[in-house]
């Protein structure tokens, strides 16, 4: 299998920023359609609803006429969606190594803002968790496995938490740069380069914007709220659309820094960059993980980056899908 050992990019593309701001650039966009048309899948929209009334939408790929070795739950960064390039690249490289893909969208990403009311959050598990079973009921014949990116890697990392309470037959989990720690990780892009607080702010405030123009008499909060910073916009959010209260309580509720992991039941594979400027590599140094589960850091790669050449190749998605396909081979 590769291991984070063997992601050796040129020196040119040794620098954080760069990998950071390539990797999710219109640059690659272009690159990510090519790869998954090749694949020749034919892909599905799926609506999910969950039990609490929550409805969720997804893209199912299959490659007509091949057994499939299983099918992989994918889940995106914050502000990303199913059509993301690293989304579209990893779906790509599984299709290839005989995988089926179903690509979630959370609530309130890519184009599905109308379905819920209620504004997406990060302890939105739950119906990730129903989705995640609905998939499993749809596709009953398939060895489910599930791999995220960024925030996307934190839900797969709970999602397999709870999976063996609640019945759901994970296979395997994957998570590439995944928030540990949210607290640090808000603590990092307020003191780190300003783009990457800018970015995410700037993305949150539109998906905010877009959410008031459909249901106004429910969103009702002025221009001056979507003016605040990161921080206070959270804290508002939090104080406003969930239970939690706190920041504090907040971040609390989806971190899985420390010894959270240590009871995976599912084996987990962690792939992160030592570079990264967004996710702070100190709480990987305390995570704790059971024998089945693996940590692999590599010195490069930025923020879900770990591009590979000039053709920005990508090798997070070949890391997954060679890991996931050993893992079938058995």
């Amino acid at each position: 299998m590769l291991t984070a050992a063997d992601y050796a990019p040129p020196r040119w593309l040794r620098n954080a920023h760069v990998q950071s701001v390539l990797g999710s650039s219109p640059l690659r966009r272009r690159t990510a359609e090519q790869r998954l048309a090749a694949a020749g899948a034919r892909t599905e929209i799926h609506l999910l609803e969950t039990a609490g009334g929550v409805r969720l939408q997804g893209l199912h790929s299959a490659v007509p006429g091949v057994r499939p070795h299983g099918l992989v739950l994918l889940l995106h960064g914050w502000e990303g969606s199913a059509e993301s390039n690293y989304m579209r690249l990893t779906a790509a490289q599984l299709l290839g190594r005989g995988f089926e893909v179903f690509r979630l969208n959370f609530r309130d990403h890519g184009d599905t803002h109308h379905l819920n009311e209620g504004l997406f959050h990060s302890n939105r598990l739950e119906e990730v968790v129903q989705a995640a079973q609905e998939v499993a009921r749809r596709f009953p014949l398939r060895p489910l496995s599930v791999a995220g990116y960024s925030l996307g890697g934190n839900f797969a990392l709970r999602l397999a938490l709870r999976a063996s309470e609640i019945g759901l037959p994970l296979a395997h989990a994957v998570a590439v740069c995944p928030v540990l720690d949210p607290a640090r990780t808000m603590d990092s892009m307020e003191t780190g380069l300003p783009m990457y607080l800018w970015y995410f702010e700037r993305k949150w405030r539109d998906s905010l914007a877009r959410k008031r123009d459909l249901f106004p008499s429910v969103h009702d909060f002025d221009d001056r709220t979507l003016g605040l910073r990161m921080r206070p916009l959270t804290q508002w959010m939090v104080e406003r659309h969930t239970d939690f209260g706190t920041l504090d309580r907040y971040f609390e509720g989806y971190s899985i820094a420390g010894p959270r992991l240590a009871r995976l039941q599912v084996p987990a594979s962690i792939l992160m960059a030592a570079d990264d400027p967004v996710i702070p590599l100190d709480a990987f140094g305390e995570l704790q993980l059971p024998p089945h589960s693996r940590l692999e850091v590599a010195p490069w790669g930025g923020h879900c980056g770990f591009l590979e050449n000039a053709r920005l190749d990508g090798f997070a998605e070949r890391w997954i899908a060679d890991r996931l396909a050993a893992l079938a081979a058995g």
